[in-house]
């Protein structure tokens, strides 16, 4: 299982991440309001401004300091050292989950 830093030393399992956007957006915002009424907002930001949502596999939302940017280089990185069957193996595990 790989960890994703989001920032602050905080981490989300890599396989689970679905999306990830910039803040600015009017689609964002939505998400974000939507996801703190459903009780699926996890704030990592450690009371700095959000600067990217990741959206999860399982409809959390989690705000992050770092920059949509960094998340998406820190998750190209993660599966370039990554051997494709451990990928392969890891996305079927979750599915047999679901």
């Amino acid at each position: 299982m790989l960890m994703l830093n989001v920032g602050f030393g905080n981490t989300v399992v890599a396989g689970r991440v679905v999306a990830v956007l910039k803040t600015g957006s009017s689609p964002a915002r939505k998400l974000k309001e939507n996801a703190k009424v459903e009780g699926k907002l996890l704030d990592m930001t450690e009371g700095r401004r959000t600067r990217s949502l990741l959206i999860m596999d399982s409809g959390h939302v989690v705000l992050s300091f770092a920059l949509a940017e960094t998340i998406t280089q820190r998750l190209t990185s993660l599966s370039a050292q990554t051997p494709i069957h451990e990928v392969l193996k890891e996305a079927q595990t979750n599915d047999d989950d679901e």
